[in-house]
Parts: structure tokens; sequence; C-alpha cells
């Protein structure tokens, strides 16, 4: 059996920076790095590729799986800001997370990011949000760098070389099982007896180490979830958020997304009281599908290159559902509703806001008479029939209160996709360095339900190499000590 220093499982945004952390820092440890998905370059998916723009439901699944994680394949939106994008503040002071991001972002202009900037603190931007307030819409401060699909990539794949150079990068490699060993028996996190080290189940082999570093991403939320129950370490569940992708002309958007790049707006809805907010903004972008797991689902991006935008904007509009008991699998209730859509139209649906409002089923020759022409071969449907009443009252009364801000939002061509799901993983107990109950097992980024961007993401990656770099410089103190 293979033994190695530190094992990452997954190469997703949060692996990649403690991964690059660790070898930095420690250049003589022995770290392997294990992805399910395919290595960066070798990442292709037909749904992208101008020509095909169908899923044909590869396995593993480009979009979501490989080196990159499912960022590889976005707009390449970095957040520097805690007030979305996940829950590292649960943990750590504010002041330390936007320190970790900005550590993030040095490290990704290293390998090619951009070094410019939007920003919700300029005159312009306080000009759009005086606007919005006046309609009991709220934008939330952040800086945002938009480095674009292409410009990703290429930050990505320079990664991906240094990392190849570094470490002990494995692509294609799928971690079926972890088991915390004592001795010669394996334990579990509600035994007496802690681990003196973890095994890896793989399809190539085993692989054993002393400190571990799980990274699942999305894709390995449920496998994650499920390697926890198995060890008896306690999940809380998270919401999930369901909603539709909006496109309309860009020009209605021009206005804010030339100041902001993409706004976060949050808007409380007079009917429910729930809270819709906007999410991944795509000026001049494209509507894309994502597969997860066999369901499809929509999602967004937009290039930095001119010459590839499109003439429409496209963001999200998503309802936050919490669950109380004695219902906890939010997971699956998402991707139940999302299987709705796949039965009625074969993938994604899309509609005409004017029919949805109309109680009309959008069709071919309806579609065809649009004013917005969708970047995306959705099959034109019926949303009415997918999504919650409660959720659609929710999204039309938000686009109403954003054509005040944005006259043109709630035109009868704008477009609605569905659905779009965002799954909260089940998120651990967790310390301060976010270890779980069980020693030196740690759990970081999206997977671990403690991220939702990339920044937070990279951040805990970063965080959780620190933790670990500063045990074994403890370690090696005492070591010294004892001779």
């Amino acid at each position: 059996m293979e033994k190695k220093d530190v094992a990452i499982i997954g190469a997703g945004l949060a692996g990649i920076f403690a991964a690059h952390e660790l070898s930095a820092k420690c250049p003589d440890l022995d770290i392997v790095v294990l992805e399910q998905g395919k290595a960066i370059e070798a990442r292709s998916c037909p749904i992208v590729n101008k020509k095909t723009k169908q899923c044909i439901n590869c396995v593993p699944c480009a979009i979501m799986r490989g080196f990159g994680g499912a960022g590889a394949f976005s707009d390449g939106k970095f957040n520097f800001t805690t007030e979305f994008g996940g829950w590292l503040t649960d943990y750590l002071e504010h002041d330390t997370v936007m320190e970790l991001i900005d550590d993030v972002d040095k490290v990704n202009q290293e390998f090619g990011a951009t070094d410019t900037y939007y920003t919700t603190s300029s005159p312009e931007a306080e000009q759009i949000r005086h606007k919005a307030i006046a309609h009991d819409i709220h934008l939330l401060d952040a800086r945002c760098k938009h480095l674009g699909t292409e410009k990703t990539r290429d930050m990505l794949i320079a990664h991906y070389k240094w990392l190849d150079e570094h470490v002990d990068l494995r692509c294609n490699v799928k971690v079926e099982n972890i088991l915390p060993v004592h001795g010669d028996r394996t334990v579990k996190a509600s035994d007496e007896q802690v681990p003196d080290q973890y095994i890896l189940e793989t399809n190539k082999g085993d692989i054993a180490c002393k400190y571990l570093i799980a990274a699942p991403g999305r894709s390995g939320a449920e496998w994650f979830s499920d390697i926890c129950r198995g060890l008896d370490l306690p999940l809380i569940n998270n919401q999930v958020d369901l909603g539709v992708r909006i496109e309309l002309p860009a020009l209605v958007f021009k206005d804010i997304t030339d100041v902001l790049y993409e706004a976060k707006l949050k808007y409380q809805t007079r009917q429910y009281s729930d809270i819709v907010r906007t999410f991944c903004m795509n000026p001049y972008g494209y509507v894309v599908t994502e597969n997860t797991d066999g369901i499809i689902t929509v999602n967004g991006h937009s290039y930095d290159d001119p010459s590839l935008h499109s003439e429409n904007t496209n963001f999200a509009l998503l309802v936050s559902n919490r669950f109380t008991d004695p219902f906890n699998e939010p997971y699956r209730y998402g991707k139940h509703i999302a299987s709705l859509s796949n039965m009625l139209g074969g993938g994604v649906l899309v509609q005409r806001l004017g029919d949805l409002r109309n109680g009309q089923r959008t069709n071919a020759h309806r579609m065809s008479k649009s004013f917005v022409k969708p970047t995306l071969d959705a099959t034109p449907g019926d949303l009415s029939l997918v999504l919650p009443k409660r959720h659609l009252d929710n999204i039309i009364e938000m686009l109403e209160a954003l054509d005040k801000l944005a006259p043109g939002t709630a035109n009868t061509d704008t477009l609605l996709y569905g659905v779009e799901v965002k799954f909260y993983s089940a998120r651990l107990q967790l310390t301060s360095e976010f270890e779980t109950s069980m020693p030196r097992f740690f759990a970081i980024g999206d997977g671990a339900g403690i991220t939702r961007g990339l920044s937070q993401a990279g951040a805990s990656g970063l965080h959780v190499a620190r933790s670990i770099i500063k045990r074994l410089k403890a370690e090696e103190n005492t070591r010294e000590a004892n001779k």
C-alpha cells in the first residue's frame, strides 16, 4: 500500500489551493491529490461546443468533475466579500477571511488572473444602490473580478502544470471509501480510539495518509455525506435554492453591468416575505446546462473576449428553502424538482414571461416570434408544471420589482429557463481549523457545505493548509526538543 503525508480528495479550487500552499511552504511533504475527473486540458463538454450544444451524459460529467471543479467552465467571477459565497465567518473572523480571499487573488495573479476589479463603492455604484433601495431592492457590497470562461481555463491550466511538477497529482481516480484506522482495525468517530492513519480505497489501489483533506466539491457532495454518515460524523443539513435563469437583451442591464459587472441583488417578497436573490449574472453571456448525476439543470457563463459576446445578459433568480423537522433531505428535494423539468422537456425548459403570466405553454411558434433570441437550445414549455406556485409567485414579483430598477426586465419576451438548482452540501461539525471530530481529517470547499463560490473555496483550502503546516512545525519542534 502506498503511504503519503497528506492526501487531498478533489481538485476543485479548495483542493488546488490546499495543495499549492502545502507544497509551496513545505516542499518536502509527500502530497497526493486525487481527482475523479479528467485533467483540465482533457476536459471537453459537448454543451460548450458551439456545433453540438447538447448534453450526451458523459461519465464523469466534464462540467462538474475534473481538475478545476465546477468552476472550470464558469465565467470566472471571484467575489471579494463575506456577504455571500460561503459561511467561513461561522468559523473565522471577518478580517481573517478577507485576508485569505486576498491571498487567493495574489496566487491567481501569479497564474495569469487579471488585476482589474469591479466594486460597489464607486459613486456610480452608489447611484445604482440608491435607485434600487427606492424599490426595496438591496445591493450587496462586494468587489468582483471577472476572468471570463476562456481565461479561467488558461489560469487553471497554469495551476495544473505547477501542481503536476510539485505534488503527486492524479486524475481519473475515484475514491470509493475512507477508512480511519487505529492499529489494525477500522474505527468511527463514535469510537474511543482515534485513527493513526486514513486509508483511501480507490479504483486504482489503496493509499494511506496521516493527514486527510476532503474537498469533494459540489459533484461529490452526496458521496461525501454518505461517507460521513458511515463514519458517525454528524451532519447539518443546509438549504437548497430553487429558481430559474433569466435571459434578456444586454441593453436592459447595461447601466448596471457596466459599473458592477455582477450585481448581487436581494428582494423580500410582499406576498410571502421570502427572499429572492440574483445569482451569477453574465453580461453578454450564454445560458448553459449542467449534469449533476444525470439531472440536467441550467446555469450561465460569459467570455472576456468581446468577439465571443452574445447580445443577451443572463442571471439566476433563486428562492432559498430551509426545511425543518421532520424533513431533512433538501438535496433530494431539489433534484426531484429538477427531474420534473427533465421529464417534461428532456432537459431544460424555457418559457416567455408573457406566456407564464397568461397561463400558456410556450411552444415553438410563440418562441419564433420572441424578440429575445435564446442562447441555449432548450425545450419550450410550461414552468408552472415544474416549480411550486410559491416559487413562481416570488420570481414574478421580483421581476416586476427589477423592472423598476432596469426597465425592460419584465417584458413579455423575457426568457425564463428552468430549473436552476443550487445544492448546498450537508455541513459537518468542524473546528475553526475545518477539522472534523476525527483528528487530522479536514473538510473544505463547497462539498463540505462551508463555501459557495470560487473565492471562499480557495480561502478554505489556504486556511486548512496553514493549519496543517503549523502542526507539522510543532511536531518537528517536539522531535528536536526530545533529541
